[in-house]
């Protein structure tokens, strides 16, 4: 995708939270997407749904994950994550948000 075509796609923020343990498979992975324009990641707790924490992770009421931010044409979205669950796995929560301007300054 050209810089020119930024501005004439519906570009969306997909925000996805995993476990560490697939860190490098989801580089990997978005990393050979061409849909993708550009993506960040950042360590972070999560809070929630204690069926799904380890007897350690209720006791602090936390579980270690990392999350990506991927900005990628809206209608790219749906191939994007049947490739995750097909190619990187399970436990992938994620969410989608509009983004109304997108740029670089040089």
């Amino acid at each position: 995708m050209s810089t020119s075509d930024y501005a004439e796609a519906d570009m969306t923020l997909l925000v996805l939270t995993l476990s560490p343990a697939l860190e490098e498979e989801i580089i990997d992975y978005l990393l050979g997407q061409n849909s993708v324009v550009s993506f960040t990641s950042q360590q972070v707790n999560g809070h929630g749904d204690h069926g799904a924490l380890s007897v350690a992770e209720q006791v602090s009421g936390r579980r270690k994950r990392v999350q990506y931010q991927v900005v990628l044409p809206q209608r790219e979205i749906a191939a994007l994550l049947a490739g995750l669950a097909a190619s990187v796995g399970k436990d992938i929560e994620y969410w989608e948000q509009p983004i109304r301007g997108y740029g670089h300054i040089r």
